[in-house]
């Protein structure tokens, strides 16, 4: 069980990237958004919503492996937050790119609320909720962007 949860929580070893690895996590994330892009909008937002909470309980697990809060080398998060991001955006690479740049934007930024989750709830879901607001925020300006260009 140990190197299930850490597999996951690294995504496939990415959270070991030495420099930026929430940003290698978000790339790693990007094949798994083209496995679930095809599906229609309510399916895709029930994986969301159940790799979310499953990312919730590995990330607490991995912070109890690590012995860490928070660990850089859990990237499961990232890919949480890139799948809320790309929430009813039509396929294309266009919007592949963008949404990946909005989340780092947003992720890295930690516009309100997501600093006060990332200061303030020390656990899984602490880990995964300011990921999923960040998806939020990066989701919204994406489609704004998309539609007005």
């Amino acid at each position: 069980m140990r190197r299930f949860v850490i597999m996951l929580a690294t995504w496939g070893g990415t959270g070991y990237s030495p420099v930026a690895s929430g940003t290698v996590g978000t790339v790693a994330a990007i094949p798994f958004y083209l496995l679930l892009a095809r599906l229609q909008l309510p399916l895709y937002l029930l994986v969301t919503l159940l790799f979310s909470s499953f990312a919730c309980w590995v990330s607490g697990e991995a912070e109890r492996i690590f012995a860490e809060k928070d660990s850089g080398k859990i990237v499961i998060d990232e890919v949480a937050g890139y799948l809320v991001t790309m929430i009813a955006v039509p396929f294309s690479w266009q919007g592949v790119v963008a949404g990946f740049f909005l989340f780092r934007l947003f992720d890295i930024t930690k516009p309100f609320p997501a600093r006060y989750i990332d200061r303030n709830l020390k656990n899984g879901c602490g880990v995964v909720l300011d990921d999923l607001v960040a998806g939020v925020y990066a989701c919204l300006a994406l489609h704004l962007l998309l539609r007005f260009l």
